[in-house]
Parts: C-alpha cells; sequence; structure tokens
C-alpha cells in the first residue's frame, strides 16, 4: 500500500471524499501490518507488505493534518452546519412561514449552507431564555422581539420602549434606518449577527372593560414582559398595575383575572383569541413591536464563507415580507375579532393629548432606566429634525 498519494485528494476537495474514506478503510489494516508481513490476495497468494509502518503512520498523520488545515475540504461529511432558532412566533403564522422558507434557500446555498430548524410558539421559553439558550450553544438563532434583544444590547430599547414617541410607522422606518447600523455593530461586538429587522405594527391596549384615558389603564392589571424590573418599577411609580409574565402566560391569566389589560399588535391578539376575555380595545399608537432574528456570531463563522452572500440575501427577503405582513394582518386583524365581538374605542385628539402628557411625564425615568441616555437623546434628536424637515417641505 502506498500511503502518500491520498494527500493530495485531501487537500484537492470534497469530490474525493466518499472515495478517499473508502480506501482509507480498506488499507488501514494494511497500515496495522508489520514491517516484511504477509497477508492472502482475495485468491489466496501470500502478499508481502514491502512497506514500513513508519511510512504508513506518516502518509496517514499527513491526512489527519491536512484536514486540520483545511476542515471545509478534507475529509469531514459535507453534511451542511446546523442552526436551530427559537422564537415566540405561532407555527403556521406569516413569520412562520416566512423564516422557513428562508431556510429552505439557506440549504441551495454553496458549500452546504445551512440547515434551519425553527422552534416556534416559545417551546423554547421566554425570549430571555432563548437568549440564554444562545449563549451555551442549546439554540443558535432567534426571532426576538427588543424584549429578548435588549437582553444581548440594550440599546434596541430605542426601537420600541418609547411609548407614545413615535406618530407614525414613517418615523419607525426612520428611526430604525437610522440606528440599525450602530446597533448591529454593538449586537455584532456581542457575538451575534442580525439577519434582518423587522415589526408587526402598532401595540394596542386589549382589556376586559372599556378604558380610554391614563386612569382607567391604572385601574387595570396590567401586562408586563417578565425579566424587565426597571419597566415594572417605571410603571409602578406612575401609578399602574403591572403584572411581569412570559407571553405564553398571557392568555391563560386573562382568563382567570390575574390581569386584566395587555398591550399588544391586533395580529398577536387575534393569533393567541385574546379578544375571548379581552373584547376591548383602545386605538391609540402606543409604540411599535420592533424585533429582530439574528445568529451567533460563532456558528455563522463556521459557515462556508462563500454561502454567507445567499444566507444574507434569503434573510432579508425574509425580514422584507415579515414586516409587510405583520402591519397588513395587524389592520386585518381589528375587522377580524370586530366580526366575533371586539369593541374598538376610538381615540379623540383631547384623549390623545392627555395620554401623550401622561406618557412624557415619565420619560426622564425612561431616559437612562429602560432606554439608555444617548440612544434616547439620539431618537429625539432624531425625531425633532424629521419633523422640522418635513414641515419645512410643505
Amino acid at each position: 500500500m502506498n500511503c502518500a498519494p491520498y494527500v493530495v485528494p485531501a487537500l484537492a476537495g470534497r469530490e474525493h471524499r466518499s472515495r478517499l474514506k473508502a480506501e482509507l478503510r480498506t488499507n488501514a489494516a494494511s497500515c496495522k501490518a508489520p514491517w516484511g508481513s504477509v497477508t492472502r490476495s482475495a485468491g489466496g497468494a501470500r502478499e508481502a507488505h514491502p512497506i514500513s509502518r513508519a511510512v504508513c503512520v506518516a502518509g496517514v498523520s499527513l491526512i489527519i493534518g491536512s484536514a486540520a488545515l483545511f476542515p471545509n475540504d478534507a475529509l469531514a461529511a459535507d453534511a451542511p452546519v446546523r442552526v436551530r432558532l427559537g422564537t415566540l412566533a405561532p407555527k403556521g403564522s406569516s413569520s412562520y412561514k416566512h423564516v422557513f422558507a428562508m431556510g429552505d434557500k439557506w440549504k441551495q446555498a454553496p458549500g452546504g449552507g445551512a440547515l434551519l430548524t425553527i422552534y416556534a410558539d416559545g417551546t423554547m421559553g421566554g425570549e430571555a431564555d432563548m437568549v440564554r439558550r444562545m449563549r451555551i450553544g442549546q439554540l443558535q438563532a432567534g426571532m426576538l422581539t427588543t424584549v429578548g434583544l435588549s437582553e444581548i444590547e440594550p440599546g434596541v430599547t430605542g426601537l420600541q420602549h418609547l411609548p407614545m414617541m413615535f406618530r407614525s410607522l414613517e418615523e419607525v422606518d426612520y428611526i430604525g434606518d437610522k440606528l440599525r447600523p450602530m446597533l448591529e455593530k454593538r449586537l455584532l461586538e456581542k457575538g451575534f449577527v442580525v439577519l434582518f429587522w423587522g415589526d408587526a405594527g402598532w401595540v394596542r391596549f386589549f382589556s376586559k372593560t372599556p378604558l380610554l384615558r391614563p386612569d382607567d389603564l391604572k385601574k387595570t392589571k396590567l401586562f408586563s414582559w417578565a425579566g424587565n424590573p426597571a419597566q415594572v418599577d417605571i410603571y409602578k411609580s406612575a401609578g399602574f398595575d403591572p403584572v411581569p409574565l412570559e407571553t405564553v402566560d398571557i392568555l391563560p391569566n386573562l382568563q382567570t383575572g390575574l390581569i386584566t389589560a395587555v398591550p399588544v399588535p391586533p395580529f398577536v391578539a387575534l393569533a393567541a383569541q385574546i379578544d375571548g376575555p379581552a373584547p376591548h380595545m383602545l386605538e391609540l399608537n402606543w409604540a411599535p413591536l420592533v424585533g429582530a432574528t439574528v445568529i451567533s456570531k460563532k456558528i455563522w463563522d463556521s459557515i462556508p464563507a462563500a454561502a454567507h452572500p445567499h444566507l444574507v440575501k434569503a434573510a432579508q427577503e425574509a425580514g422584507r415580507l415579515v414586516k409587510a405582513d405583520n402591519r397588513r394582518e395587524s389592520l386585518e386583524a381589528v375587522e377580524a375579532m370586530k366580526k366575533r365581538g371586539l369593541k374598538v374605542h376610538a381615540v379623540t385628539s383631547e384623549i390623545e393629548s392627555e395620554w401623550r402628557r401622561a406618557t412624557e411625564a415619565v420619560y426622564p425615568k425612561i431616559r437612562g432606566g429602560i432606554v439608555p441616555a444617548d440612544i434616547f437623546d439620539e431618537v429625539a434628536r432624531l425625531l425633532k429634525d424629521y419633523r422640522a424637515a418635513r414641515e419645512g417641505a410643505k
């Protein structure tokens, strides 16, 4: 047996792998045989081994060494990198379907691409749990709202946790475009690559009994996302009664009365059947629900570089579809819930002003308490400039 020729195919690429592994298995015994020993051929003839054990060991060592130097082109199997993604999005929702389609495209990327497995419906726990699982390698990716993203980088709260600061979805888009490059850099420095951003339109209040004014909300038991004690403290300081829970616990606790009001986008209320125990909706644009899909930098770097542009393209396309569908579905969801009994309470300009005064009164506590001061100030500055430019263009 001549071991040396196997070094070249190991360096040459994946087309040689199957043949190489088969030949290595066939000749493994030969390398174990001592110099000058004999074996029998298939026909029964005795054959001498003219090569020493040292030569065989040297040849095999070269093969192993080349596999270590060129892991993507050596003896490893042609399996794609496995990526497990967690999300609260329900299986069958448009968000799930778009990410699933993204996964199909990932499998077709050069170099084997990536094999995406989606764990939907909060099966991997709340968003803080998903971030923890990504950090220890149980998950490699997550489709998260700012609730989960802020566990990695608090600056993302400036895209969502500013009630009544955004007056239109155009303003939401503008601020997102300005802040995303900085936020993506911060997330990357903390070990996560952003695949795409998105939002679900406006968060609205759903409640068991009608509410129109801030004082009405203070009489409710208000759902608050678990894992955010600063938000709970600010709610309490403003006179509200927050009850911190995971998202998956909203419906059962509405049914039992532990909570009596929930701020969620309408399409989430429809999908989770929140309008059953909470049949009243205040038509107030409280805040956008913003999120992003991120992947561990460690696993991203393990995917062949040639595949990255294909994966990014598929992810960006999924993100555009998720955002467009979520916004559209929130509008459609209100009409669908009205047909099964939802009562929508419109907001007059007078009532909207009352809500704005109430929220602006707690901005000093939100600044530095929930939203980092530099991000809060930058959002406020950008919005001021944006509105001034639009006024000047009229």
